[in-house]
């Protein structure tokens, strides 16, 4: 038994160590090749994810999974046929019964208890120094920044692979055309909402997931505290070309934030092409 117990130990140790090598070579903001566990976190609601599903969650899934294995096993060669020909007639148990009413339900609290406060540093909004509408379309985004912000919006496309130019950083099935923006270090919100079927916006180092719903106007919020480019996807099928409208978000210092205003306000004011008929000509299609 304390073999097994070591071994249990040793395995876990190495698992541990593992992922933090393999979390610690992550490239900020997009999934790596081989990575194991959750892109790194750029704000303290991602933190708060990743320390919930880490410190809690994990050790309460693993000793279940390692308890019922270990039951199993005892089960099986303790009262197998052959060491046990006559076999127990007990149907009751009351401290057995108890106990697997109370372990649950005391397990269910400490899982609870950061759970809800959690769920409550993503509800409760502080106020916004940017505030961006996010529109989920087939198959792309749009984003619109108010009229404190420039008053303009955009499509944001994905780059077709053919089109990609990775001495730019661009990275195939997440880079976009037109990039939104936001300043680091702010609190930025966004408004959410669908033009035609269900998507989920989804940014996961900034812990970022809401649906976008046609008729209805979600919100969330991140402040960003390191600059980057940060890519997400759509988390809801939506159709057949799901997999392409990525998500990519660039974080800048205050002073390039507010050059950009300036640059997407006459860029997008005056571009008279549309984006998205052009770029709908190269997307892939699914066959069907």
């Amino acid at each position: 038994m304390n073999k097994i117990l070591k071994f249990c130990a040793l395995t876990a140790a190495g698992a541990t160590v593992f992922c933090a090598n393999a979390f610690a070579d992550s490239a900020i903001g997009q999934p790596v090749q081989g990575q194991v566990g959750f892109e790194p976190a750029v704000t303290s609601i991602a933190r708060d994810i990743h320390w919930f599903h880490n410190i809690v969650l994990m050790p309460i899934i693993t000793v279940i999974t390692l308890f019922v294995l270990a039951l199993l096993v005892y089960v099986s060669l303790r009262f197998n046929e052959k060491r046990n020909p006559v076999p127990s007639k007990t149907t009751h148990h009351a401290g057995l019964e108890v106990a697997w009413t109370i372990i649950p339900v005391l397990l269910l609290v400490v899982i609870a208890i950061p759970s809800f406060r959690l769920l409550s540093e993503q509800v409760n909004m502080p106020k916004a120094d940017v505030t961006i509408k996010v529109t989920g379309n087939q198959w792309y985004w749009s984003y619109a920044y108010p009229k404190d912000q420039g008053g303009f919006g955009f499509d944001s496309m994905i780059i077709p692979a053919a089109k990609i130019d990775a001495s730019k950083g661009e990275v195939n099935l997440l880079s976009v055309d037109n990039m939104a923006e936001v300043p680091v270090n702010k609190v930025v919100h966004l408004q959410v909402t669908g033009a035609d079927v269900i998507h989920s916006f989804t940014v996961p180092s900034f812990g970022v997931r809401m649906d976008a719903i046609p008729g209805r106007l979600n919100q969330t919020w991140f402040k960003a505290e390191k600059e980057g480019v940060y890519f997400g996807q759509c988390s809801n099928i939506c159709g057949q070309n799901h997999a392409y409208m990525p998500i990519a978000i660039k974080v800048v210092s205050e002073d390039e934030y507010k050059a950009w205003l300036v640059t997407a306000k006459k860029q997008f004011a005056s571009n008279g092409q549309s984006p998205v008929r052009q770029a709908m000509a190269e997307l892939p299609v699914v066959n069907q």
